[in-house]
């Protein structure tokens, strides 16, 4: 057959896999999976698995399955598979199944009455702290418990009671009979199954048992045909049990192969379930889909194109050794994709107004869309002779190099007019209230008519007639820092990561499609939304590019 040239470690693996026959007696059919647990949602970390694991389902015409992980009933939530399904859906990516961990119960129950009479697992009655306590460390082996040597009969009538309830929670465990004296401490006869009289938000409560992770994964994988297991890094200590799992549950070759790759680090950005779900727990944010938080919900809540996500996954690569990304190389993603596809616009932070004494009425001045798409065109824009620009546009006394308005000094308001300073109106308090100016009417934008006089630079503006009032809701990163391991997440939460001001933007933007995105000239990537007739504007990122400098 001919196989599509490998680009990374794990397609090379797969490739070799296939040109040994590995997989003809499954008609060479390659299938992976991706397997969350319903305990919250799907942040940007996971884009990089999707991304993985559809790359290879897609390169060798093969399947994927979605998996629910749902075998901690105290943790999960429908609301949280609804919300994993919605995620994969936004990100374009389309799975072949979706199964739950908790599909497999029975079938699980049986493999571990299998293990219990073929002298592989054994209920042990030690509390968790005993048995963290004797398993020993990575240079000393661990204390086989005083219950490991119970006969077959025993076991399988104290798993049945297990079963059906006759125990309270943590009084007694499965246990794995492997190697109390492996060099892999995860082969120290682990855990395969605890009692929790807890409702399953599946199952209700039929169930006062519920299988570990690491037992009911890899037997999960292997009930649905899956080749390759692809996962992050954090797993590769667990393989060696993935494979006695598997292999001890009695399925044939080819059996399930765990590939390991390095998971995604991004500088100034928390990715640990555990932790985001306390910053909604603890109300720092306003939930799940937060623009600041690096959910998926979040981030197609602040508006960021899913096409930039899997740009972004693609350029940071598949490797096998830890690194961290920089922030700046995902919002150079973004902002790559929105600089071709996003509409200009003009908005106004920090309203100065500039009146124009000697221009009489109004007209529509043309308005490029985007200059990146020939095919975009021209819309219009209303000029009444009295606008907005920015504050930070004009200075009673200029900094050196400044090329903006000042006293004396031409501007070129954009697609519109060049306007000079004549003269200032000062409030109470001695600040500039309003800017007055006259403009040149041979200097109209586009026109082509001889003008001699320069402008210093160009402006954007809104006009003071037509413009509409609007909330800018502007985001920094939700950690202050880089993230480190030993670090205490709490003490860098950035308590300003949000700011909101309020100022002006053309109706052209208030008119348009909910969260449509623009550029705002000369002031970022936002997205239009309205809450409650409130007319906002959330920012998607910065125009400001660190990354590719």
């Amino acid at each position: 057959m001919q196989l599509p040239e490998a680009t990374n470690f794990i397609e090379q693996i797969i490739n070799e896999e296939l040109e040994a026959g590995k997989f003809e007696g499954v008609n060479n059919q390659i299938c992976v999976r991706f397997p969350p647990e319903p305990n919250g949602y799907l942040h940007i970390g996971h884009v990089k698995a999707l991304c993985i694991n559809f790359a290879v389902k897609e390169k060798y015409n093969g399947k994927i399955n979605l998996r629910m992980d749902d075998t901690n009933p105290a943790k999960e939530d429908y609301e949280y598979v609804n919300s994993i399904v919605e995620a994969i859906k936004w990100l374009g990516f389309e799975y072949d199944n979706l199964f739950f961990a908790s599909d497999y119960y029975d079938k699980l129950y049986e493999i571990a009455e299998k293990y219990i009479l073929d002298g592989n697992a054994y209920v042990c009655d030690l509390t968790a702290e005993e048995i963290t306590a004797t398993r020993g460390t990575l240079t000393e082996p661990g204390t086989e418990s005083p219950y490991r040597n119970r006969s077959v009969e025993e076991n399988l009538q104290l798993f049945r009671e297990m079963k059906a309830g006759k125990y309270p929670d943590g009084a007694k465990v499965l246990r794995a009979k492997i190697d109390m004296a492996s060099p892999n401490i995860n082969m120290r006869d682990p855990v395969i199954y605890r009692i929790a009289h807890v409702e399953h938000y599946r199952t209700g409560n039929k169930w006062c048992i519920y299988p570990m992770y690491d037992y009911a994964h890899p037997i999960s994988d292997a009930l649905e045909g899956i080749t390759h297991s692809l996962c992050s890094l954090e797993f590769e200590n667990h393989r060696p049990l993935y494979d006695w799992v598997v292999e001890k549950a009695g399925f044939k070759l080819p059996r399930p192969r765990q590939i390991e790759f390095a998971r995604l680090n991004i500088t100034n950005m928390l990715m640990s379930k555990r932790y985001l779900k306390k910053l909604v727990d603890e109300k720092f944010v306003r939930g799940w889909d937060d623009p600041r938080m690096p959910t998926l919900a979040g981030l197609k809540s602040r508006g960021v194109p899913p096409q930039a996500l899997k740009k972004f996954i693609s350029d940071v690569g598949v490797a096998k050794g830890y690194s961290v990304v920089n922030i700046a190389q995902l919002d150079a993603c973004i902002r790559d994709y929105l600089n071709e596809h996003a509409e200009r616009a003009m908005a106004v932070v920090n309203p100065l107004k500039l009146t124009i004494t000697n221009y009489q009425g109004e007209e529509d001045l043309l308005f490029e869309k985007n200059p990146m798409d020939a095919e975009a065109g021209n819309r219009t824009v209303k000029f009444s002779g009295s606008v907005y620009i920015e504050r930070d546009d004009f200075a009673l006394v200029p900094p050196p190099k400044y090329k903006r308005l000042t006293k004396g000094s031409t501007v070129r308001l954009k697609a519109a007019y060049i306007v000079r300073c004549d003269d200032v109106v000062l409030d109470e308090n001695g600040e500039v209230c309003e800017v007055l100016c006259t403009y040149f009417p041979e200097s109209k934008s586009g026109s082509n008519l001889p003008c001699e006089v320069k402008a210093k630079g160009v402006v954007q503006w809104v006009d003071a007639k037509y413009g509409k009032d609007v909330e800018f809701r502007r985001y920094a990163p939700l950690l202050n820092d880089e993230q480190y391991p030993d670090q205490d997440y709490a003490e860098r939460l950035n308590k300003n990561s949000e700011t909101v001001c309020v100022g002006k933007v053309e109706p052209y933007v208030a008119e348009s499609a909910e969260d449509m995105p623009f550029q705002l000239m000369r002031t970022g990537y936002y997205k239009k939304c309205t809450q409650s007739e409130k007319l906002i504007l959330s920012e998607i990122v910065s125009l400001k590019d660190s990354f590719n400098k």
